[in-house]
């Protein structure tokens, strides 16, 4: 493996290249990035230096980087969160500016994993870290037209008191996504083995589809681009929906309690056992729940107003269910359009396997234009 050809610097060349214009990274670590590539090619460990990201300063101490280092990853440097004063606002501040939706250079990427999610769209990274605690992983995935996981809550170490937040990974695609869950869930170095990922899911998928989960309030062109790639997969065999009413309170009162430290708040208790309650006969027996990723389009970046993009994706932060975000198409305003998956609780290796299954049935995803010719209103 040479340096001119290597994974790492063709990753390298490319943060050059594009993030003066998208701004992802916070930080760049070049040198460290070639010799753990050539420690990983040395030693013939599994991941042989794959370029991944790691979402803020903090990322390479979290436990995900840990575990993939070990495996022979390469992290190539930091990526963008929400800077100083953006409390509540999804998008991200990079070493050179304000970061970038690469589709839309007028629209945020989403947030607050905003940087990781344009490193991997825009092939910065192969894969990049993230953490959810509302949505932080899967709105930045649908987005930027990326695959985002938010593992199980409390299947990993969370970053946030409340266990709210989980860790979880972004990649081009599911298949891409798999190194995460191989080695960060099981695995970690070469003298342990990593879990073997399941064989293909048995077709069709039981499903069960919600355009707004029972409350939310959903952009009719967000909500027609998700159900055409729902009608899809029934059509292509992979998805056989089931007549179940996906109809849960809204989670935003609740939320905002646990987040504020009172989780025995009667009313938050209340409305997070009904929403634990009837996701559990939801999802009985192996099914799936989709729903848009967010109700809302990409805002601007002088911020969402009045809208919450999270409402579709916390609920799943506060019952703890692993959640994934796929690419189902783009509005005609040129914004891409995520397709959520939520599964049982701890059946974050199956939910892959489903998200595989699921983009194999769907157009792939496109890649976004070079910087520049991203249109601000295609």
């Amino acid at each position: 493996m040479t340096r001119t050809t290597s994974a790492v610097a063709r990753a390298l060349e490319r943060i050059g290249r594009l993030d003066p214009a998208l701004h992802a990274f916070i930080e760049v670590w070049p040198d460290e990035a070639l010799a753990r590539e050539r420690e990983a090619a040395a030693r013939r460990l599994p991941l042989d230096g794959l370029p991944f990201a790691v979402k803020g300063l903090s990322g390479i101490r979290s436990f995900a980087a840990r575990r993939l280092i070990a495996a022979g990853g390469s992290p190539v440097g930091a990526t963008s969160v929400p800077g100083p004063g953006t409390h509540w606002q999804t998008w991200g501040l990079g070493a050179h500016g304000r970061t970038v939706n690469p589709w839309r250079a007028d629209r945020t990427p989403g947030g607050s994993s905003a940087g990781s999610a344009v490193a991997v769209a825009t092939g910065m990274a192969e894969l990049a870290t993230g953490s959810d605690g509302a949505g932080s992983v899967r709105i930045p995935a649908a987005w930027c037209g990326v695959f985002g996981l938010k593992t199980t809550n409390g299947l990993l170490p969370s970053p946030d008191r409340s266990g709210l937040a989980s860790a979880g990974v972004l990649a081009r695609s599911a298949a891409a996504a798999e190194p995460y869950l191989r080695h960060v869930l099981g695995g970690g170095g070469p003298d342990v083995a990593a879990p073997a990922l399941p064989p293909p899911l048995p077709l069709p998928l039981p499903a069960v589809y919600s355009e707004d989960l029972g409350f939310a309030e959903v952009d009719p062109e967000v909500a027609a681009v998700v159900r055409a790639a729902v009608d899809r997969l029934v059509a292509a065999g992979t998805v056989r929906l089931l007549g179940r009413d996906a109809a849960l309170l809204d989670p935003v009162g609740a939320w905002t309690a646990v987040r504020g430290g009172s989780p025995d708040d009667p009313e938050a208790v209340r409305v997070r056992r009904t929403n634990d309650e009837r996701l559990d006969a939801l999802l009985a027996g192996g099914a799936l729940l989709l729903t848009p990723v967010t109700p809302n389009r990409p805002h601007g970046h002088e911020g969402p107003g009045d809208l919450y993009s999270t409402a579709l994706t916390w609920a799943f932060n506060l019952s703890g269910h692993p959640a994934a975000s796929l690419p189902a198409g783009f509005t005609g305003d040129g914004c891409p359009v995520g397709l959520q998956l939520a599964a049982a609780r701890g059946a974050d290796v199956r939910l892959l396997a489903a998200a595989r299954a699921v983009e194999d049935a769907l157009p792939a995803a496109p890649v976004p234009p070079a910087p520049g010719r991203a249109a601000a209103g295609r």
